[in-house]
């Protein structure tokens, strides 16, 4: 059964509710004959792959939603072998380079030549050239870009490319020069309250309760995914909510929680080993590594015995891990050194009051 998240998804740029003057300009994007390649970015939730596909939509109509998933094998120079999934219709390629960690730069020499030396098969098409969408494009890796920067010079005629991430910073100055930069910003509470009132309608078994839709557009974050996901989860716990009907936190937020709460508790080796596990178990549910620290460390600076001294502290070792895991390859060693970190400045000042 799909997700409402899912269900309620707006399939054309018309359907969007909210960032009409974003709309407005990809559908005149769409509709040029000069396309250009794309860099979205904003926040998770905030509605990018959704006006990506509504933009993917306009330009080659309702045949870039048959789409397939195939199983591609890449060699690297080493004769080591890389499975890749590839979403993909007729029309357009969506790929995520940075499942294959260091190899991604193999992915995008090999795929996009192929694509990018390849001429689009439906002679009935409205444009003359595949879109290739990738996904996390600020977690590929410098060597990855490089290649990237070459397909985007050599091939512009037969493809163009619509990157996806989070922050334009993990991206080289020559990409970004060779995009159209697209903000999508984060819905306001305001937004998500009348997309939550949407949804509840769309069910007929649902009743509305608004003080509930703007308790859930709170807790958010502004995220409207999350939004969505956490009202579908209050409905099936509750058939009938309340506005005091208590929201439940997702399973992976709800043990950060408890990891901070270990961390203040105790802190000795055998709590770091006992953290590690937990840890461990995040990352093997695919819950990004920076994600997880970043949740911990709002968790440290929100938990009632942390204070406001040592809140900046905990920031600024945070920003450092979060720098070493952008780096390096073994996220665990950097998450484990974050909670060391915290685990020996926070005894630190609580027996000497000094950091």
């Amino acid at each position: 059964m799909a997700l409402l998240v899912d269900k309620l998804r707006p399939r054309s740029l018309d359907a969007l509710t909210y960032h009409s003057d974003l709309s407005d300009r990809l559908s005149s994007l769409a509709s040029s004959p000069d396309f250009p390649h794309l860099l979205f970015y904003g926040p998770s939730g905030a509605g990018k792959k959704t006006r990506i596909l509504a933009t993917l939509r306009a330009l080659y109509g309702p045949g870039v939603e048959k789409i397939k998933i195939d199983a591609r094998i890449f060699q690297t120079s080493s004769s080591r072998k890389l499975e890749f999934n590839i979403v993909s219709s007729v029309y357009h390629l969506e790929i995520t380079p940075s499942d294959v960690g260091n190899y991604d730069r193999v992915v995008i020499q090999e795929l996009l030549k192929e694509v990018a030396q390849t001429q689009q098969v439906d002679l009935n098409a409205r444009q003359r050239f595949k879109v290739v969408v990738i996904n996390e494009a600020d977690s590929l890796t410098r060597d990855a870009q490089a290649a990237l920067r070459r397909t985007m010079e050599k091939y512009s005629n037969n493809v163009r490319l619509i990157l996806v991430s989070n922050s334009t910073a993990g991206i080289i100055a020559p990409i970004r020069s060779r995009t159209l930069l697209v903000r999508v910003a984060a819905p306001t509470e305001a937004e998500i309250v009348t997309a939550l009132a949407k949804a509840v309608s769309s069910q007929k078994s649902w009743k509305a309760v608004p003080a509930l839709n703007a308790r859930i557009a709170h807790e958010s974050g502004r995220n409207l995914r999350k939004a969505l996901l956490m009202l579908e989860a209050v409905y099936a716990s509750t058939p009938e909510p309340s506005e005091k009907t208590p929201i439940q936190p997702p399973d992976w937020e709800f043990l950060i929680t408890e990891i901070a709460n270990d961390m203040i508790r105790e802190r000795s080796p055998a709590q770091i080993l006992n953290v590690r596990a937990k840890l461990y178990d995040l990352l093997t549910h695919c819950i990004p590594a920076t994600t997880v620290l970043k949740t911990l460390t709002w968790k440290l600076c929100e938990h009632k015995a942390v204070d406001n001294e040592i809140k900046p502290k905990i920031v600024e070792w945070a920003g450092e891990m979060e720098h070493r895991i952008r780096l390096g390859s073994k996220v665990i060693f950097h998450l484990e050194a974050f909670v060391a970190r915290f685990m020996r400045g926070y005894e630190s000042w609580l027996v000497k009051g000094d950091l």
